[in-house]
């Protein structure tokens, strides 16, 4: 395709282009609390000194804002129908992070046609070099857009908690990643668990099935423990990092969101923005 090409030939003249660090977080069923760790993960970013963009990739059913307590003015429908540039669409979040709204009723991205792919790619590459990581908090489950944009990132994150329906959607969700499309290498935060030894329990019983029926790499990168707070947070629309810094599951937080920073970004060919939105004008998912 023609703006495939046009933006590989953009990525390979802009090396920084290719800099961007894009993480999709993913959950195998609804409620583990996955929007909550998006955002709590970008302000304990933010407080390392990281320029964080937050994309709303549920569409449909889109919470960013409305767990933040935020009222955007614009979302991507204005962007996508040429009614507002996305310097104008994208909202403030706490923390300095930077977010793309959803909105009810927009087509999913995958539905669009090639000409409102290429010109949101446009979009998105104006703001290559003004951010570290983008983060996309994609809907639960196994629906075609949840996998578009998982193959489209360039690590996948999946959030789990203790409960076996949990436990086992998660599982389902990589199996279908990996027979689909070959994904192969996966993250795992474990949420809500009541010490971390539960937490590595979980991790140990996920990793073991995927490594023997599906020969896949699952790395574990904490959890978040049980913690009140959180609830407490959810209730007034704000993040637990920004009402109880000291509580036991902010703390958990900074600390996977200092195992992220510290390791490699992984699989260069497959990471940037520029990947994130040629995959975006190739794939049929």
């Amino acid at each position: 395709m023609d703006q495939a090409v046009t933006l590989m030939k953009y990525a390979q003249a802009n090396p920084a282009a290719r800099e961007t660090r894009v993480i999709s977080v993913s959950s195998g069923k609804g409620g583990v609390g996955k929007t909550n760790s998006v955002v709590n993960l970008a302000i304990a970013f933010t407080r390392m000194g990281k320029r964080v963009l937050l994309l709303d990739a549920d569409l449909g059913l889109g919470n960013l804002d409305v767990l933040l307590g935020l009222a955007p003015r614009y979302n991507i429908g204005h962007l996508l129908r040429g009614e507002r540039n996305i310097k104008e669409v994208l909202a403030d979040g706490p923390g300095g992070i930077k977010i793309l709204p959803a909105s009810s009723g927009v087509q999913e991205l995958t539905s669009l046609s090639a000409e409102e792919r290429l010109a949101l790619a446009s979009h998105l590459e104006t703001l290559e070099s003004e951010f570290d990581i983008m983060i996309i908090d994609t809907g639960a489950g196994i629906s075609d857009n949840v996998l578009f944009f998982n193959m489209a990132a360039q690590e996948i994150m999946v959030v789990v908690t203790p409960e076996p329906t949990s436990i086992t959607d998660a599982y389902a969700l990589m199996k279908v990643l990996l027979h689909k499309h070959g994904e192969r290498r996966f993250k795992l935060l474990v949420n809500e668990a009541r010490n971390r030894k539960e937490g590595i329990e979980v991790y140990r019983k996920i990793s073991l099935a995927a490594e023997r029926f599906l020969s896949i790499s699952v790395e574990y990168i904490g959890c978040v423990l049980l913690d009140e707070n959180v609830q407490k947070s959810v209730a007034r629309q704000k993040a637990v990092m920004e009402l109880f810094p000291g509580s036991k599951a902010c703390q958990c937080y900074e600390e996977i969101a200092r195992e992220i920073s510290e390791a490699p970004a992984e699989g260069a060919l497959k990471g940037g923005m520029q990947f994130f939105w040629r995959q975006f004008l190739d794939r049929n998912i």
